[in-house]
């Protein structure tokens, strides 16, 4: 038996009802961090088109052992290149430390310590355990107030968004992983669908974090020794 006109409307109407909502939080990231994104080396003068702020928020990413992978080695090497250049002052390494024998930050540290960026500019959050839980204590337990968020260019609207939701006056800097690792990008992409859609409830709602306190001074000692104001 042939379906009815409505019955073929109606499931056409749902259809597109459906479309309309799975892309409705990936509109959002991009519609709020609209303006406030670059891309690492698209240029040689790609550091000019970064504005300045006190703190570079580094997102962590899988390690393997002491080792981070290459996508977060590249997060990593791009904000190193900010603060050489003198973009911002102080780095926040906030990553996912919550069972033993895995510490994101500390290995971040190491890798940008054994690349010349001095200890002092460095600040480790241990309780970074999603982009959400990172932007709220990056405001909240460090008092950051202006960061520009570094992670890979399929990432960064969404993490853009949360960070001026979670209060953060925010610019993010991407890599292009695409360049290097087209499969694996392009797999990540896919994800962010389902991200997204978390990302924009976490925001509405305004989740707290798995760990969300007690205040921490260490970035605002960082800040000091490298006398930003």
């Amino acid at each position: 038996m042939q379906p009815s006109r409505r019955r073929l409307r109606r499931s056409y109407l749902a259809a597109v009802l459906l479309s309309v909502l799975a892309l409705a939080p990936m509109t959002w990231a991009w519609l709020v961090s609209s303006g406030h994104r670059a891309v690492a080396d698209t240029s040689p003068g790609w550091l000019s088109a970064v504005p300045r702020a006190p703190v570079a928020l580094v997102l962590g990413a899988r390690v393997n052992g002491r080792t981070p992978t290459p996508m977060l080695a590249r997060r990593l090497d791009v904000s190193a290149e900010l603060y050489r250049a003198g973009r911002v002052r102080a780095i926040l390494l906030s990553g996912d430390n919550g069972r033993p024998g895995y510490d994101e930050p500390t290995v971040m540290r190491d890798y940008l310590l054994a690349r010349g960026v001095p200890g002092r500019a460095l600040v480790l959050d241990h309780a970074g355990f999603d982009t959400w839980d990172s932007c709220v204590r990056a405001r909240e337990v460090f008092g950051a107030t202006r960061v520009t968020v570094v992670s890979q260019v399929f990432h960064l609207p969404r993490a853009v968004a949360l960070c001026r939701a979670a209060g953060l006056s925010t610019f993010g800097v991407g890599d292009d992983s695409s360049r290097r690792w087209a499969s694996t990008t392009y797999a990540y992409a896919v994800r962010e669908f389902g991200a997204s859609a978390k990302a924009m409830l976490d925001a509405a709602l305004r989740s707290s974090p798995v760990f969300p306190g007690p205040r921490e001074t260490t970035l605002d000692a960082a800040l000091r020794a490298a006398g930003a104001p």
